[in-house]
């Protein structure tokens, strides 16, 4: 489909696809959170289900139509790079927080549920990268068990949110879940939100396999690795979404959200694995390199420092970003750099 083209009109559909995503990024920030105060969910959790899921789908939709054709390289890169990309975002979202450190504000016993489940759903697919490649009816176990271990985090998130063991101290910056559907969001019936929030999101999944067609055709013309196009490339223009959406929640206020939001596609990113699998003739995880099981390990790490941010709550740090910020940054552009590194495939 793309083959037809010069390689500066090549570059022109990604950056055009790159602007659909952002600009549906940023309209489906504001609509999932009228969504949040009109269902009763919460910012954490409308983060994880409406932004998580509709600004993950660029990604979702690259990843399956990839593997489908044929490219599981691309389709691991793209996934695992999501998540890295994601993460370092939420850091870019801290430095546009001026009020104080983005966790801190926004620590919440939901939250750092999202992020240990996170954990644990990239746990499943590393280890099976390095086990031999079993499949039942042409999936491999992990992909089932990773969707069944969602549902019951989700479950689990819930049950938490309505009665949680334990909650953060409340200090000066500690922003409490805040309603931003004043004015005409709050008088539009919930028919009108479901549909903005349909069209949006049916605008990122086409960008969505558009780049991922553009991926395979770098691979092709310019015989870069998957791995490469996936990880350094395809995820960063999928992910755009995700940083869209943060930052214009942290800027009308709704701290949780934009955490919700990353972490909660984090999780979808970890689900597009399972997804691609299906389509992927053997075993999805057979075709782990290993810079893609560096990239879910840094991914994990950075996770773990997000996590330790939120329970340390600097409330300053240097200049209002916080030190998980910093080394999410600094752990982002090594794993990006490891990409290049020689002796993989």
């Amino acid at each position: 489909m793309l083959s037809g083209l010069s390689s500066w009109l090549l570059f022109a559909v990604l950056v055009l696809s790159a602007a659909a995503v952002v600009v549906a990024g940023y309209r489906v920030a504001k609509t999932a959170d009228a969504l949040a105060d009109r269902t009763g969910l919460g910012e954490i959790i409308a983060g994880a289900l409406f932004v998580g899921a509709s600004t993950s789908l660029p990604g979702a939709i690259t990843s399956v139509s990839t593997a489908a054709q044929g490219f599981p390289s691309l389709a691991v890169g793209n996934a695992l790079g999501g998540l890295t990309a994601q993460t370092a975002f939420l850091a870019i979202a801290d430095i546009a927080y001026r009020r104080a450190n983005l966790e801190h504000a926004a620590a919440s016993v939901t939250g750092l549920t999202q992020g240990v489940l996170l954990v644990v759903l990239l746990s499943l697919p590393l280890i099976a990268s390095v086990q031999p490649a079993y499949t039942i009816w042409g999936v491999h176990p992990v992909s089932i068990l990773t969707v069944l271990a969602y549902l019951a985090g989700l479950r689990l998130l819930d049950r938490v949110a309505e009665e949680p063991m334990w909650k953060p101290v409340q200090t000066e910056e500690t922003r409490e879940e805040i309603s931003s559907t004043a004015g005409a969001a709050a008088e539009r019936p919930m028919s009108s939100l479901w549909i903005e929030f349909s069209i949006v999101a049916a605008i990122t999944a086409l960008a969505g396999y558009v780049t991922g067609q553009i991926g395979i055709e770098l691979i092709d013309r310019f015989e870069i690795s998957g791995t490469v196009v996936g990880t350094a490339i395809l995820a960063v223009v999928n992910s755009l979404p995700e940083l869209v959406t943060a930052i214009a929640a942290v800027r009308i206020g709704a701290v949780s959200l934009a955490v919700g939001d990353v972490i909660g596609g984090n999780a979808f990113e970890v689900l597009f694995l399972s997804a691609a699998d299906v389509v992927t003739e053997g075993s999805i995880y057979a075709h782990f390199t290993w810079q893609d099981q560096a990239t879910g390990l840094f991914a994990l790490l950075m996770t773990g420092v997000l996590l330790l941010g939120m329970i340390r709550r600097e409330r300053n740090g240097l200049g209002r970003i916080g030190f998980e910020s910093v080394l999410t940054l600094i752990l982002y552009a090594i794993a990006t750099g490891q990409l290049f590194l020689p002796g993989g495939s």
